[in-house]
């Protein structure tokens, strides 16, 4: 397991909101955290099938344009009866003319929970796996996940995506429902967090 030895990562995101949650993990370890946006990169083709394949590529590609060592993410929900699906599609299944639209995306995964007879309880995770790359073309993976399970109606107005219809094991509110600190304590990417701070920081 390589250790961070240096005073600046770059997070190879776009998302304001995962940029702060990522420097606030990162700030004990007095190292500097930058976004994507700061230093003028695109956002490259996600164009692998699994969650570590696409956080590679734009771990990858963040570190080799700007010679810094870089930590991306790639972020989904598992639903067992659906397969896997949505999976790595998880955003795209709520994608509009308009941008996304996850209420939409929610509502389809229901529909095919119905279509496929699947009976409840319909059990799902949701996954992150974070890859933090090196500008020689060294890197280390950290998955995490959280168990749980798919609930209609939605539920909630906290959290994103198909948080309202996420209930996680051993809790009776949905992400949705949940206070925000709450839901990052329990979470995919707060388990991802704890292996990358033990593997890679401590």
């Amino acid at each position: 397991m390589r250790k961070f030895d240096g005073d600046t990562l770059l997070v190879a995101t776009h998302n304001a909101g995962k940029l702060e949650e990522i420097a606030n993990l990162i700030e004990p370890f007095g190292v500097k955290v930058v976004g994507a946006a700061e230093k003028g990169l695109g956002e490259p083709d996600e164009t692998e099938t699994t969650f570590v394949g696409n956080a590679r590529i734009k771990a990858h590609a963040a570190a080799k344009a700007t010679g810094l060592p870089a930590l991306s993410d790639d972020s989904g929900i598992e639903i067992d009866a659906l397969n896997g699906a949505p999976g790595v599609f998880t955003a795209n299944w709520a994608e509009t003319d308009k941008g996304r639209d996850f209420i939409m995306a929610m509502g389809k995964a229901h529909d095919r929970l119905l279509e496929s007879g699947a009976p409840q309880p319909w059990t799902a995770r949701f996954c992150c796996t974070l890859v933090l790359a090196w500008p020689d073309g060294h890197d280390e993976v950290f998955p995490g996940t959280v168990e749980g399970r798919i609930v209609w109606p939605m539920r909630g107005h906290e959290g994103h995506g198909y948080d309202p219809i996420f209930q996680p094991e051993g809790h009776d509110q949905t992400f949705g429902e949940m206070d925000r600190w709450e839901k990052n304590r329990i979470s995919h990417r707060a388990d991802a967090f704890a292996k990358l701070m033990k593997g890679c920081f401590a």
